[in-house]
């Protein structure tokens, strides 16, 4: 079944178009509902969300066709996605579900879900709630409606499991340390969990108001951290989007380091401490100096699909532990069962205090190669696939580079826009293709 509504994680849009309309999403929750009591009598769902102004629309609508269907909720209040997952699992609850739309601007918002495992889930279970939002709703009689609680320690229980997750014998203290949580779902959660952990914190990011988060802060606009590291001659930054489970760092020159650095970086950290690491997952995004280091030491790299919940699939698969992509979704599933962007930033950070060195230092010996991404807005049921010029384009770019580099053309699972990558050593030689394959495209 081709899924009308899903995308690549969860269910996406401008709030007051369709779908992301509250009599949708109480639809849609309705709908999980049913689908939750074909194996259980009594489900519970846990809401959390981030700092947008829609969220409480949407969590209305949500709570009321949860409870319509026959299940209880709990709601969780503003919490960083992550945390939602783990407190599904902690609570034994049915699901998980979130209200955010990630690193998108405060106009858009969406729904995500997690398993009663704190994992995403698989597009079976999407497609078996397509199915139920065709069917015609069956309201629960009064007896049987759901309830709704608020879990007002929420946060407090996340923040320590987020420390849980940081050795025991070693302390942040001595570190200055810039947080930026992009106004969203961690702007309290994350600087406690620095600040416990002994770290002098700056916090930036950390003033919602509905209508800022992501606004030139966060890991999609990892400026703003650069220019505090700076200003406050800090150690280290760290920058998280809109519902935290994005991870972009900064050290103390102001060096921005993305996911594909860091996850090697988790990898080669693990192996000096003798731990036996016989996989990573990255993505078709994945740098490709990444697989070369990685393989260098006899350490192989698995390609996913783009998207966390893909490369979760493939650490499942290989019975592998860690993965990411470069946009800073980074999975290590020994502390967390999904992608978390303060438990990924304690991963490196206990990595630079154990060592006594930089994130420069530790990194010295890898060195990315250019990619170039450019985005072209097309019509939501362009077929680009059939464009002969840019099938074309691709193979005489693609003989250019040989075994230097990479071309990666895809659609983008959130937005209506095609994604033209192209890597290489050079970055000049890179442009110029990326230019040649995105003037391939036809025009909206």
């Amino acid at each position: 079944m081709t899924r009308k509504y899903f995308g690549t994680d969860g269910i996406r849009g401008t709030v007051g178009r369709p779908p992301i309309t509250p009599d949708f999403v109480l639809r849609l929750a309705h709908a999980v509902g049913r689908v939750l009591r074909r194996a259980e009598e009594r489900p519970t769902v846990l809401i959390g969300k981030d700092t947008r102004i829609s969220g409480y629309m949407l969590e209305s609508a949500l709570e009321s066709g949860f409870n319509s269907a026959g299940v209880d909720v709990v709601l969780l209040g503003p919490l960083p996605t992550p945390g939602v997952a783990y407190l599904t699992r902690a609570q034994r609850a049915s699901l998980g579900v979130v209200i955010s739309a990630s690193h998108n601007a405060y106009p858009d918002n969406g729904i995500k879900f997690f398993s009663a495992q704190g994992t995403k889930l698989p597009d079976e279970w999407e497609c078996a709630v397509e199915e139920a939002l065709e069917e015609t709703p069956v309201w629960s009689d009064s007896a049987s409606l759901g309830k709704a609680r608020r879990l007002n320690d929420a946060a407090g229980r996340y923040i320590e499991f987020c420390k849980s997750t940081f050795p025991h014998e070693l302390t942040l203290k001595g570190l200055k340390i810039v947080v930026d949580a992009a106004h969203g779902a961690a702007y309290q959660v994350a600087p406690t969990v620095f600040h416990e952990l002994g770290a002098e914190v700056i916090a930036i990011g950390c003033s919602p108001d509905g209508l800022n988060i992501n606004d030139h802060v966060g890991a999609t606009h990892p400026e703003a951290l650069v220019n505090a590291v700076r200003a406050h001659h800090a150690d280290y930054g760290i920058a998280l989007d809109g519902d935290a489970d994005r991870l972009q760092m900064v050290d103390a020159s102001g060096r921005l380091f993305n996911g594909d650095e860091l996850l090697y970086l988790m990898a080669i950290d693990r192996m000096g401490r003798d731990e036996h690491v016989p996989g990573v997952v990255g993505t078709l995004m994945t740098n490709m100096a990444v697989e070369l280091a990685l393989k260098s030491r006899g350490v192989k790299l698995v390609r996913a699909r783009v998207g966390d919940r893909y490369v979760l699939e493939e650490l499942t698969r290989h019975h592998w532990i860690l993965g990411g992509e470069g946009s800073g979704h980074l999975l290590a599933l020994d502390r967390h069962t999904t992608g978390d962007g303060l438990v990924s930033a304690l991963q490196v950070l206990q990595a630079c205090v154990r060592s006594g060195k930089t994130l420069s230092q530790l990194l010295a010996g890898l060195v990315l190669f250019p990619q170039v991404l450019l985005n072209v807005r097309m019509q939501p049921d362009h077929d680009w696939q059939a464009n002969p010029a840019l099938h074309a384009a691709t193979l005489a770019v693609e003989a250019q580079l040989g075994d230097t580099g990479r071309v990666l053309i895809r659609a983008s699972g959130t937005e209506p826009l095609l994604r033209v990558m192209v890597e290489a050593r050079d970055l000049s030689q890179a442009e110029a293709a990326a230019r040649c394959l995105v003037a391939a495209v036809s025009p909206v």
